[in-house]
């Protein structure tokens, strides 16, 4: 069975997807970005501020499932500039500690012009 996930504490999606669905024991997140769910739009101008933004998404959308990222076993990461890596790895490295599994590529365009997207699988509890 596939249950889609809805949560309002992060951004609903803005196109014809899902936040997350789970099926067979996982937890398949949609890429977010750093649309902040309180104001509907990107606030954040530096990779910093919206790498945090993005984490602050995924995190509700993990709690939506009762999940926190340590149960994350593979994200993927996109970069609008690959000189990003390292401010960015600086976020991604206090959210996930248990370094799961990662891909991590630079993009020619990320929706709403954003810096950074990262999509996230989970096993479920």
């Amino acid at each position: 069975m596939i249950k889609v996930t809805s949560t309002e504490k992060a951004p609903a999606a803005i196109g014809p997807y899902s936040q997350a669905v789970s099926a067979n024991g996982f937890l398949f997140t949609s890429g977010q970005i750093a649309i902040d769910p309180a104001v509907g739009d990107v606030v954040a101008t530096t990779i910093e501020g919206q790498a945090e933004q993005v984490m602050k998404n995924i995190s509700a959308v993990l709690e939506a499932n009762g999940l926190t990222f340590a149960d994350t076993i593979k994200t993927t990461c996109f970069l609008a500039d690959m000189g990003d890596f390292g401010a960015f790895n600086e976020i991604y490295g206090k959210y996930f500690t248990n370094k799961p599994a990662r891909s991590c590529v630079a993009v020619k365009t990320l929706p709403k012009n954003v810096l950074c997207e990262v999509e996230v699988i989970a096993l479920l509890k």
